[in-house]
């Protein structure tokens, strides 16, 4: 049998490569400079544009751009295909197509005065393409947002010690904020202080979990001290169960509320505190197999874990083109099951949307940039290796894959002789330090996005929509009347594709701007991995519309005689966001090769606005 230590090793030696050697010549292909001035210091203004030190930066980095998505797309991918192409294209795909979109996406809004991509694309290409991506990556946040909520309400309630966990850590960042922000007091203590509060949270949330509904059927995962904090069900749509659904509304509102504060006040203190649960998580996993491998090899119980760290039989290598369905192919879709941990059109908002207003120094792109996102690739190399852990049942749905991401890095942590009932609650607090960010992050960058749209309000529409507190509103109802639909499970094919065009969108942006910076650029570091994503992300939406809902849907007499209207009407809202998708992503390109070919024909007239 494999042992999981060779999946972690594949993707430490790529990303060490990656790193070392590729990462720096971009740093020199796109001029870092650490004598120019960034936005965060030249725009300072105490809200948005906050210069951070460095640890702080990629804390807040790396916790907002590692969500759900890096834990579900490899599990479900391991599933369906087996565990080899999930981990080929994780350990090869991140540093030459995702760690560099995140990358450029940064540089090029530092080279913008930190705006986003969309306004970007729109000092080259015009208005129009302008607002073509900022919509499109507007409607992609709420995306976002109704996956990432759904999910922390299912980790949850799967582990409510990490409820109890969570609420603590985010009431000791808002004291951390004020501690270092308004009374001015010194960044280490308080750093060994806070962080030493974090990790107790962690044991208060397993001596005092809570859930807010009983279950007619408690989950095998409750401990017996479980506190309920309601006598009944909320009055809102069941989503999974009670539990679950009570938490998704307060989950919105929190993602709202935290949304409008001042960066220094939660965001920037909850994400840098967030950083340590991450690491040790993220870290602490990666030492557990080493440790665990070399334990179970040499025989010495104190550090042999409490299974086998091995790939079970139930995950195959390879489960062939059309997987274990029968009717799934590997390509395209495979490459929009797993976006975050490989490439992620999210990222290019976090980078261009709140990292970019806040670098200190040019030079810090590099490891926030590149690095973060291979940090992201190692969190999914670990998710990979959580199903693949004997005994851990495999789950292709959000419902079962997340659970067994806590319980199979449970099952790491025994390699230092931590009980699993204490390893799987952190590991799900960990998640949720991931998910919680990313989703009020995302809440933010959309605030961000309506305000270029609208640019001066003209009219009290333009304002209400731009305001920061009725667009909050904006973002979170329709996401979560998505969520209560009962469409739930539809929406990761729509996610993972609309992310993966994003990413795309992204890298053209990037192409197009290099091409107006200097006609000796060369374009291939963007150009190839934009005309890759483009490719699979219009092969992969065309399957989902074409075969999945009109071929084996509306032209199958099984399906129609069966199908209720609800169904039906959900096949076709599918059918035209996807069919929607790859009208914008064609329309975009063509604008964007357009303007390439007349920059570097000498006739576009466009130039970078900071050089």
């Amino acid at each position: 049998m494999v042992q999981i230590i060779w999946l972690v090793l594949t993707s430490l030696i790529l990303f060490t490569v990656g790193y070392l050697g590729y990462s720096r010549y971009l740093a020199r292909f796109v001029d870092l400079d650490d004598s120019r001035e960034t936005p965060a210091h030249k725009y300072e203004d105490g809200q948005e544009y906050v210069p951070a030190k460095k640890p702080v930066l990629l804390g807040h980095h790396y916790s907002s751009i590692a969500g759900g998505a890096p834990i579900v797309g490899p599990i479900t991918a391991a599933a369906v295909w087996g565990w080899f192409p999930a981990l080929l294209w994780i350990a090869i795909g991140n540093p030459l197509l995702g760690s560099v979109h995140d990358f450029v996406s940064l540089a090029a809004s530092l080279r913008h005065e930190g705006k986003s991509i969309g306004y970007i694309i729109g000092e080259y290409v015009g208005e129009r393409g302008k607002n073509m991506l900022l919509w499109f990556a507007f409607l992609t946040i709420i995306l976002v947002v109704a996956v990432f909520a759904l999910v922390v309400g299912i980790v949850f309630n799967a582990y409510p010690q990490a409820a109890t966990a969570s609420l603590l850590y985010i009431a000791l960042a808002f004291i951390f904020g004020v501690y270092l922000y308004q009374m001015n007091l010194p960044f280490l203590p308080g750093t060994v202080v806070f962080v030493a509060g974090v990790f107790a949270s962690v044991w208060v949330g397993i001596q005092y979990p809570i859930a807010l509904t009983p279950l007619a059927e408690t989950p095998a995962t409750w401990p017996s001290n479980v506190i309920i904090l309601l006598n009944g069900p909320l009055p809102v749509p069941n989503v999974i169960n009670a539990n679950v659904a009570a938490w998704i509304p307060i989950v919105m509102i929190y993602a709202a509320a935290a949304s409008v504060l001042p960066v220094w006040m939660l965001l920037q203190p909850r994400d840098y505190l967030s950083s340590f649960l991450l690491y040790a998580g993220v870290g602490g996993a990666l030492l557990a197999i080493i440790v665990g491998t070399l334990g179970s090899a040499l025989g010495i119980g104190a550090i042999t874990p409490s299974q086998p760290l091995v790939i079970s039989d139930q995950i195959p290598a390879f489960a062939g083109f059309w997987g274990t369905t029968g009717s799934t192919p590997l390509f395209p879709l495979l490459f929009i099951t797993i976006a975050c941990g490989t490439i992620s059109g999210f990222h290019s908002l976090v980078s261009s949307g709140t990292t970019s207003k806040q670098l200190h120094k040019e030079s810090d792109a590099r490891v926030i940039g590149y690095g973060g996102m291979l940090g992201e690739g190692l969190l999914a190399t670990i998710a990979l290796g959580t199903i693949a852990i004997a005994g851990v049942t495999a789950g292709t749905g959000i419902g079962r894959a997340l659970p067994n991401f806590a319980a199979g890095g449970g099952i790491m942590l025994t390699s230092f002789g931590i009980p699993a009932a204490y390893g799987a609650p952190f590991m799900g607090l960990v998640l949720v330090s991931f998910l919680l960010t990313s989703t009020d992050t995302a809440v933010r960058l959309g605030r961000y996005m309506m305000e270029e749209i609208v640019g001066t309000p003209e009219s009290s529409v333009e304002s209400l929509a731009a305001n920061r507190y009725s667009n909050a509103v904006i973002q979170t109802v329709p996401a979560y009347v998505l969520i209560t639909s009962g469409s739930w499970l539809t929406l990761w094919q729509l996610f993972g594709g609309a992310n993966q065009l994003l990413a795309a969108l992204a890298l053209l942006t990037a192409t197009v701007w290099l091409a107006n910076w200097d006609e000796s650029k060369q374009l291939i570091s963007t150009g190839v991995p934009m005309a890759v994503m483009v490719s699979i992300t219009i092969l992969g939406l065309g399957w989902l519309a074409f075969y999945e809902n009109i071929y084996a849907k509306f032209l199958s007499d099984a399906w129609m005689a069966e199908a209720t209207l609800s169904a039906q009407l959900s096949a076709v809202v599918q059918i035209v966001l996807a069919l929607t998708l790859i009208g914008l992503a064609l329309a975009l390109v063509r604008i964007g090769y357009t303007n390439i070919k007349d920059a570097r024909a000498g006739t576009s007239i466009a130039q970078p606005s900071d050089d």
